[in-house]
């Protein structure tokens, strides 16, 4: 086997509805065992993989990046083909390149964007049931548009944060807050967040905010309250976990 160091960076999605997040856990399911796995049938490698964040249980992903050293000597396009033809029809490698050296996917990452999915109506959805969260009354979309321009810019989000991860700081950039309506009959709402980094349950802890805005039973302003607390007790409740998707993450080029 050859001695060569190269540094990969791999562009993965994945639904996860059958995993309990990405992160590896002895006697669950989870999207990191599942790759791992994969990796080493095609190399004999046990690989170390890190992610740019680890997703919690039912969270999906169009764009999770993931970086690891290997020995191998296998092309980009190989691996490629050989880790799709091995995993599970829910996950996939979507890219394998080059990446510099030293590359960490958590550390070096410098912006994500995530995306949250309603389906507003009193009929529940079958197609989309893994991937919107049904809430049956209905949403006043303008409302929530403009509570989410509290949210935009550098806060401390310390409200949005659930315990069981530590921080140095819960001071985090938001560049976008977006609420958007489409479907038939605009029974679709997504809400996509982009920033710098993000906290524990931070996304799902706006959207909870933002819905409860939204169903009327609190004004647009109230978030700015919520924020200043810095408080979870005072914030929304915790969207569910399968209406979030990790959209994309940018390094430095």
């Amino acid at each position: 086997m050859s001695t060569t160091r190269r540094w990969l960076k791999l562009t993965v999605a994945y639904d996860g509805t059958n995993y309990a997040g990405w992160q590896f856990q002895p006697s669950e399911p989870t999207v990191q065992a599942t790759l791992a796995e994969a990796w080493c049938s095609i190399t004999g490698e046990q690989p170390t993989l890190t992610a740019s964040g680890r997703t919690d249980a039912g969270v999906h992903a169009l764009g999770q990046v993931v970086g690891l050293v290997t020995n191998s000597e296998l092309p980009a396009e190989r691996l490629l083909q050989g880790l799709n033809a091995k995993l599970p029809d829910d996950v996939m490698v979507r890219a394998v390149e080059t990446a510099p050296d030293g590359f960490h996917a958590t550390h070096d990452a410098l912006k994500k964007l995530y995306r949250y999915q309603i389906h507003n109506s009193r009929v529940r959805p079958l197609f989309d049931r893994r991937y919107r969260w049904h809430v049956p009354h209905e949403l006043d979309v303008a409302s929530m548009q403009a509570a989410a321009v509290h949210l935009v810019g550098r806060h401390d989000f310390a409200c949005f944060e659930t315990t069981g991860s530590e921080r140095s700081s819960t001071v985090r950039t938001l560049t976008k807050v977006e609420v958007g309506q489409g479907g038939a009959a605009g029974e679709q709402i997504d809400i996509e967040v982009e920033g710098d980094g993000f906290l524990y349950n931070m996304v799902r802890g706006i959207v909870g905010t933002l819905v409860e805005v939204g169903r009327g039973a609190r004004e647009p302003n109230w978030v700015a309250e919520v924020l200043a607390a810095r408080d979870r007790r005072v914030a929304g409740p915790n969207a569910p976990a399968h209406g979030l998707v990790l959209v994309w993450v940018e390094y430095a080029e």
